[in-house]
């Protein structure tokens, strides 16, 4: 999911014929809302695992990355890029934020620690 909507649907949706900045806001805003969600289920249901299990420090580390990088995103980013896109709809011509860029690299680092968590449990059962 990460893959797919950060790293493929948003940056493409722009590019998409009669798409504004207007309406490729709003549409990123619900896009990433839904995926957030999906995350925060997903996280919780990955925690309960290992809670429940006997996760090796190879599952552990990298699920306790995934859900302090996850509420850094939801807690701090997404409220300032809200902010900003809050201001963009308005009419503001802003120039690229660097909070956008720290949210890019956020993704990237979590699609590492996705990996890393699904080596680890792989490892775990074989």
């Amino acid at each position: 999911m990460v893959l797919a909507i950060s790293f493929l649907e948003a940056p493409l949706k722009f590019r998409a014929p009669g798409i504004t900045v207007r309406l490729g806001l709003g549409i990123g805003r619900i896009v990433f809302r839904a995926l957030n969600v999906a995350e925060g289920v997903l996280l919780v249901v990955a925690a309960v695992a290992v809670a429940v299990g006997d996760a090796p420090g190879a599952v552990l580390v990298p699920l306790v990355a995934l859900a302090v990088l996850l509420a850094a995103q939801l807690l701090v980013l997404r409220p300032r890029l809200n902010r900003r896109s809050d201001r963009v709809l308005a009419g503001e011509d802003l120039p690229r934020s660097r909070e956008h860029i720290v949210y890019v690299a956020a993704e990237v680092v979590k699609v590492a620690l996705l990996v890393t968590l699904g080596v680890g449990a792989l490892s775990a059962v074989g």
